[in-house]
């Protein structure tokens, strides 16, 4: 029997193309419950949710025109979590599963290979994994509704399309901007990735930003920014040799356009400050950073930036060109203008989950990797009244994550920090 198989939506072309033998694009979602997982019951779980999410199992084959994902021939097996977060998926792993599932003590986490979907759909579908576990468990039943799904049914077309193509504008917005000034330092071995994750009382982190007149994503963007303009102007005396600071936000363009698809649908805008033109106070970068964010997160602007990706597949020369001539030009594009941001702060905001399913978990957490050339990434996601900022770096220098927590304390926001390896890796 023929295997299902699906083409690579618009976002997740870019994802091959661009990986490396030490790199690819990786995130984690995780739910930690308050009772030890049992393995057994988890695989039937994962078992149980292969019919109703397919995009999920799946693994990565190439072909002469274009990379496209087919449906597995291995079984996706439940693990027990290693090493570090995020360890490195290999083209051989890519080739049997493009996402795992993992299992410490109490926690239950999802790695996918970015070319699946984003952080909603991954969150998504943790969240179904989670409830059919608990259902076989401990027999919890949940209406069927948003997040929640029904297993019973059949996946409905449009959580299974690339709601680019859909929503493209017909004149692509262009691509060129300044480059930022990029953090440094001293790659880790073996591709060792530090964790340190920041813990802060949701409710304290949402009114403090309402008394600046931001939302919560803001403050943290003003709050990294500020953390890499001082670093910057340390290594940087001289203000006129210094460059613009820039943090990368994703867009989860779904509440944009009204979108239910499980596959990738974010675009990035970079969100910046030029420090050649003066200092800027803690309130005026995170106003600054929520201008931004407003001005550009509209439908329309956010449509020519999706006719920017979309356009450029429907080029005659480039869709006959064999999958090794897209690669070059696509690592191309990449190199050029595909990390020209900063610091990714990606932030899945409150995960709103049914209150009988909510009360069973004791925290969840969203984790992305670092970019193949930017050793620092941040992202957050809010459960249980608390939110978890996970700063996660390649590099062995911790100076950006005591900085960043430092100023979050100093604005009145407390934070409770965790780190994968040391607990004294920063002392905010």
């Amino acid at each position: 029997m023929a295997r299902r198989w699906f083409r690579l939506d618009t976002a997740a072309l870019i994802f091959p193309a661009i990986a490396r033998r030490d790199w690819c694009n990786v995130f984690r979602v995780s739910a930690t419950l308050r009772e030890p997982v049992d393995t057994a019951l988890l695989q039937r779980a994962v078992d149980d949710t292969k019919a109703r999410f397919p995009t999920f199992f799946v693994r990565l084959r190439k072909g002469f025109f274009w990379y496209y994902l087919e449906e597995s021939r291995e079984p996706l097996r439940v693990r027990q979590d290693y090493a570090y977060p995020l360890t490195y998926m290999s083209s051989r792993e890519l080739k049997r599963n493009c996402m795992r599932v993992l299992v410490y003590e109490n926690r239950i986490a999802v790695e996918c290979f970015h070319a699946l979907t984003d952080g909603r759909g991954g969150i998504t579908y943790l969240t179904n994994l989670v409830a059919r576990y608990l259902a076989l468990k401990d027999g919890l039943s949940l209406p069927a509704g948003d997040p929640i799904r029904d297993l019973r049914e059949k996946p409905p077309a449009e959580e299974l399309e690339d709601s680019f193509l859909k929503n493209a504008a017909e004149v692509a917005m262009s691509r060129r901007e300044e480059a930022s000034w990029r953090l440094r330092g001293t790659r880790e071995p073996r591709g060792y990735r530090h964790l340190i994750t920041g813990i802060a009382e949701a409710e304290v982190l949402r009114n403090r930003a309402r008394e600046m007149g931001v939302s919560v994503t803001s403050l943290l963007a003003g709050t990294l920014a500020l953390s890499i303009l001082e670093m910057q102007a340390e290594a940087r005396p001289n203000r006129k040799r210094r460059r613009p600071v820039k943090i990368t936000i994703p867009v989860d363009l779904r509440r944009l356009y009204g979108s239910r698809t499980l596959r990738n649908f974010s675009l990035v805008l970079n969100l910046g400050v030029d420090p050649r033109y003066g200092d800027y106070t803690l309130e005026e970068l995170c106003r600054s950073m929520e201008h931004q964010l407003r001005a550009g997160a509209t439908p329309q602007n956010m449509a020519g930036m999706i006719a920017a990706n979309v356009q450029p597949q429907q080029v005659l020369a480039l869709r006959l060109a064999p999958v090794w001539i897209k690669n070059a030009v696509m690592d191309l594009v990449y190199r050029r203008s595909g990390e020209m941001g900063g610091i990714n702060l990606s932030n899945l905001g409150l995960l709103k989950l049914p209150a009988e399913l909510d009360a069973r978990l004791e925290r969840a957490e969203f984790v992305i990797g670092p970019q193949r050339t930017y050793p620092n990434n941040c992202s957050v996601i809010s459960q249980g009244g608390r939110t978890y900022i996970n700063m996660i770096r390649n590099i062995r220098e911790s100076e950006l994550e005591r900085r960043f927590f430092s100023h979050l304390v100093e604005a009145g926001i407390p934070i409770a920090i965790e780190s994968n390896r040391r607990m004294d890796e920063c002392t905010a």
